[in-house]
Parts: C-alpha cells; structure tokens; sequence
C-alpha cells in the first residue's frame, strides 16, 4: 500500500469542505438559500418555520475558515491512519 502525504490530504479534504461550504456562502449572499433549504427540509419530509440571518462577510470568511479547518484536521488524521495500517500490512506480508 502507498503512503498518503498527510499534509496533501489535510489540504485537500479542507479545501473540498470549505468549497462545498463556499457554494452555501454563495447561495446565502444571493437570497437563495431559503428556497434551498427549504427544498432540501421537503425532500427529508421534515416541515418548520425559519428565517435566513441577513449576509455578513465576516460570518462567511469564518464559516469557510472553520470547514477549512476542520477537513484539514480529518485529512491528517486519514493519512494518519492509513500509512499506520499500510507500514502494518507491510510488516505482516514480510
């Protein structure tokens, strides 16, 4: 089994969640995420009032900091824990 770099991998799963997350940002800015959501709510036959908080940037630049944040971490760990196993898997085919 190949080795994973685990700082390609945090990079990469943080930037995949913060994209998914920066397509939500987008959606919010535009006043589209109500009509979203609410499709989203439908589709899972879940059915309740609610209300969009207006745009703010630095609510965005912190959402997208976080997700980044927190897909990185999971990258690491993943890579982490997959060259564990392969030097494990490597060792018991030896």
């Amino acid at each position: 089994m190949r080795n994973i770099s685990p700082a390609k991998a945090a990079i990469s799963v943080g930037l995949v969640i913060a994209l998914y997350h920066l397509a939500w940002v987008i959606l919010v800015a535009a006043g589209l995420a109500k009509p979203f959501m609410d499709f989203v709510l439908r589709l899972h036959f879940i059915k309740f009032d609610f209300a969009m908080a207006p745009f703010d940037l630095g609510t965005a630049a912190a959402l997208l900091a976080l997700t980044f944040s927190i897909g990185a971490a999971f990258g690491l760990v993943f890579a982490l824990v997959w060259n564990w196993l392969a030097r494990r898997a490597e060792g018991v085919a030896n």
